[in-house]
C-alpha cells in the first residue's frame, strides 16, 4: 500500500480512537498494535515492550517529576495568592492596574508551577472577585486570568519544552532560554490589550486602595524565596553548575522546603497530596511519552513519516505557505488534543519538514507552544475555559469565551512577530550557549 495512503488511513483511525474517549496514552498504543500487526505481523508485538521501555531510559526524564513537585509544592500554598497580592499593592496606580497585576502574577506564578490549570486556579481564586468587585467588566476579568495561565507552557521551566526536547532530541536548556523573550513578549502583549479594553470600556477601578511603602514591603518576604528559587534554577541550569535534571530536583526539594518553612505545609496529609499528585501527573505524562515512542516506531517502520517528510519537500510551495499550514494544523490539533500528546505525535513527523524548509527548530519549538496555548483557551477542550468557569459559576461559559478571544489574537501576533523576527526565540539561547550550528 502506498505509504501516504496509508498515513491517511492511520489518521483517521487515530482520531477515531481518540475520541472514542480512551486515554491518549493506551489509544496510541491501540493504533500502534493494530497496524503493526496487519503489516509486520504477530511477531512485530514482540518489540513494542522494548520500544515502550527503551523510550523512558532516558536521564533527561528526571527533571518532568521534579519540576512537577515544584509546582506541585508551589500550587499548595497561598503563594499565588500572596503573589497576587504583592503586585496588587505595587501596581495599583497604574491605569488598569489590577488587570496588569494579574496578568503579571499569572507570568510569575505559572513560571514557578509550570502548570496552566493550577496558574488559574491560584490567581483566579483572587483575582476574578476583586476584579469583578471593582467594577471591571466580567469578559476582561475572566479571559485575562484563562489567557495568562497558558503562559505555564512557554515561560521556563516548562513542561511542554521538555517533552518537545526528548522527542526531538533537542537541548532542553536552548528550548528554555528560547521561551524567555516570547513569553515576555506574549506578557506584553496581553498587558497592553487588558489596558486598552479596560480604558475602552470605562470599567476602571472606582474604589482605588491606597497602599503605603510598609504595605508593599511587609508582603515581599513571602514571594520573594520562591522567586529567587526560579532564579537559582535557571542560573544552575546554564551557569554550568548542573544538568536540568539535577538542578529540577534541588528545586523540587527547595520549594518543598520553603512551602514548609514560610506556608507551614507541615502536615503529612498536606505533604502525601503534593507526591500523590506529583506522581499522578508524572505518570500520565511518561505513560504517553513512552506510547508516542510506539506510535512513531510504527509510523517510521511503515515508511509514513519518511514518505510525508519526502512528499512535503518535494511541493513546490513557498516554505511560508508551508509554515502556515503547519500552524493551521497545530491549531486543530491543540482544539481537541492536551499539548503533550500533540507534541509527541506531530513532532516526529514535521520535524524533518522544518528542518528541510530551512527553520530553526528551536524557533519552531516557540511556534508549536503558542499554538498549543491558543488551544487552552479554545473550545471544545479549552481546559482553562472550564477552570475558570468552576471559580466563577455564576459567569456563562459563553462570556470566558468571549473575553479569551482577544488573547487569542494577541497569541497569532505573536507567532506572526516570530515569523517575521525570528531572533525573538534564537538571540538569547545563542548568546548564552553559543550559536547551535
Amino acid at each position: 500500500m502506498d505509504p501516504l495512503l496509508l498515513g491517511t488511513i492511520v489518521a483517521l483511525a487515530t482520531i477515531v480512537i481518540l475520541f472514542s474517549g480512551i486515554s491518549v496514552a493506551m489509544g496510541l498504543m491501540l493504533v500502534s498494535a493494530i497496524f503493526l500487526v496487519i503489516f509486520d505481523g504477530l511477531r512485530s508485538l514482540e518489540l513494542m515492550p522494548e520500544i515502550f521501555f527503551g523510550k523512558l531510559d532516558s536521564f533527561a526524564l528526571l527533571s518532568i517529576p521534579m519540576f512537577i513537585i515544584m509546582g506541585a509544592s508551589i500550587a499548595s500554598t497561598r503563594a499565588g495568592a500572596d503573589l497576587y497580592e504583592a503586585l496588587e499593592r505595587w501596581l495599583t496606580r497604574v491605569p488598569g492596574g489590577l488587570v496588569v497585576s494579574n496578568l503579571g502574577a499569572c507570568a510569575l506564578f505559572s513560571a514557578m508551577s509550570g502548570s496552566s490549570p493550577a496558574t488559574c486556579a491560584a490567581i483566579g481564586k483572587m483575582g476574578i472577585p476583586e476584579m469583578r468587585k471593582r467594577g471591571y467588566p466580567e469578559e476582561i476579568a475572566t479571559g485575562s486570568i484563562a489567557a495568562g495561565g497558558t503562559l505555564g507552557i512557554l515561560i521556563p521551566p516548562s513542561i511542554t519544552m521538555i517533552v518537545y526536547g526528548i522527542a526531538t532530541e533537542t537541548s532542553i536548556g536552548r528550548l528554555f532560554l528560547a521561551g524567555v523573550i516570547p513569553g515576555l513578549l506574549l506578557v506584553g502583549l496581553f498587558m497592553a490589550w487588558s489596558i486598552y479594553a479596560t480604558w475602552r470600556s470605562g470599567g476602571r477601578s472606582t474604589a482605588q486602595i491606597s497602599y503605603s511603602w510598609r504595605d508593599r514591603v511587609e508582603i515581599l518576604p513571602r514571594v520573594l524565596p520562591f522567586i529567587a528559587i526560579i532564579v537559582g534554577v535557571l542560573y544552575a541550569m546554564y551557569g554550568g553548575v548542573a544538568t536540568p535534571s539535577e538542578t529540577a530536583a534541588v528545586g523540587a526539594l527547595l520549594c518543598l522546603i520553603v512551602a514548609m518553612v514560610i506556608y507551614r505545609l507541615l502536615s503529612p496529609k498536606s505533604l502525601w497530596a503534593v507526591l500523590r499528585d506529583s506522581t499522578k501527573e508524572s505518570v500520565m505524562i511518561l505513560f504517553i511519552i513512552a506510547a508516542a515512542g510506539v506510535f512513531s516506531y510504527m509510523l517510521s517502520s511503515l515508511f509514513i513519516t519518511q514518505s510525508i517528510a519526502a512528499w512535503i519537500s518535494e511541493l513546490e510551495v513557498n516554505r511560508w505557505v508551508l509554515m502556515a499550514a503547519i500552524n493551521v494544523f497545530l491549531i486543530v490539533a491543540g482544539f481537541f488534543l492536551p499539548p503533550v500528546a500533540v507534541i509527541l505525535m506531530a513532532a516526529p513527523i514535521l520535524l524533518p519538514v522544518i528542518v528541510s524548509a530551512g527553520f530553526d527548530p528551536i524557533w519552531f519549538a516557540v511556534v508549536l507552544t503558542i499554538n498549543m496555548e491558543i488551544g487552552l483557551i479554545s473550545p471544545p477542550v479549552g481546559l482553562n475555559l472550564y477552570v475558570i468557569n468552576g471559580i466563577a459559576p455564576d459567569i456563562s461559559l459563553k462570556k470566558i469565551l468571549t473575553g479569551s478571544l482577544p488573547f487569542v489574537l494577541c497569541m497569532l501576533v505573536a507567532i506572526l512577530l516570530l515569523c517575521l523576527f525570528p531572533g525573538l526565540a534564537t538571540w538569547l539561547p545563542n548568546l548564552v550557549m553559543g550559536p547551535a550550528y
